[in-house]
């Protein structure tokens, strides 16, 4: 077994995204990943379509899934003015309907401190109330704070908790985040097959970076992984195909020379705005 590149960065979640010889490390912003596709229990006139003057007039008259979707065209600049302030006011008011992907989007709006201060207990306080209604992504993000310890108290095993509630949905994020508390043996014993076999089912959905640990470990030769340059060069490419930095970089070093294995990194699953 060849571990002796197996060094593992614990890096706090980054405020703006929300994630060895030699190795290319995370410079604290993340690769935008895949969204998951977790539906509303709340249906009402608004579709992906919907234009501006519709969407402003089903919010004002209370469509939660409305105001939600108001927020997000504020927050991006989509067909009007961005205003943090005003994403935020409208997310608000459709969380306080009960809109799971609003309070998820709300938490997003106080853990990157954006319309708001910046403040990780009320992350937390919105995260909850979605992932408690059974919200795949804000599950992820709860974990990811227990994880980095941002607005509670570190704790592994509510990280690793969280994680499987939404990978259990099938959520990359999630099965991606499950992966690095095996690699890093933290909430769980250290497992390179577990992690292996996580960061496996995320990849396969395209999360870029699971792609590039996939990368890294066939480079490595892991334990019950063997060594495969081609397999690892496979990796890292659709890694660096999505413009994630770290495999981009490692792909760079695993043609620079021929006895390099690349590397492998690890940063805690982002936080994205949900339409």
């Amino acid at each position: 077994m060849n571990t002796k590149s197996l060094s593992f960065v614990a890096l706090l979640l980054p405020i703006l995204a929300l994630l060895p010889l030699p190795i290319a490390l995370a410079d604290g912003q993340m690769a935008p990943v895949a969204a998951s596709s977790n539906p509303t229990a709340i249906i009402d006139a608004l579709t992906p379509g919907t234009g501006l003057a519709e969407v402003q007039r089903l919010a004002q008259q209370g469509s939660a899934e409305a105001q939600n979707r108001l927020g997000w065209m504020y927050d991006n600049g989509q067909g009007i003015a961005q205003d943090s302030k005003q994403a935020v006011y409208w997310f608000r008011k459709a969380a306080e309907q009960g809109l799971a992907k609003a309070q998820t989007n709300l938490g997003i709006e106080y853990a990157h401190g954006t319309g708001v201060p910046q403040d990780y207990k009320q992350a937390m306080y919105w995260y909850q109330k979605a992932a408690e209604q059974g919200y795949d992504d804000a599950q992820v993000k709860m974990g990811t704070l227990y994880a980095n310890g941002q607005g509670v108290a570190q704790d592994y095993k509510q990280a690793m908790y969280w994680y499987q509630k939404a990978a259990a949905q099938g959520n990359a994020d999630a099965q991606y985040g499950i992966g690095t508390m095996y690699q890093a043996g933290q909430g769980v014993a250290q497992d390179y097959k577990q992690a292996f076999y996580w960061y496996q089912k995320a990849a396969e959905q395209g999360q870029a970076m699971a792609e590039n640990n996939l990368g890294a470990f066939y480079g490595l030769g892991t334990e019950g992984v063997a060594q495969d340059k081609t397999k690892a060069a496979y990796w890292y490419s659709k890694s660096a195909m999505q413009g994630y930095a770290v495999a981009q970089k490692n792909l760079e070093n695993l043609y620079a020379t021929p006895d390099s294995d690349g590397g492998s990194t690890y940063v805690r699953p982002v936080h994205n705005h949900r339409r």
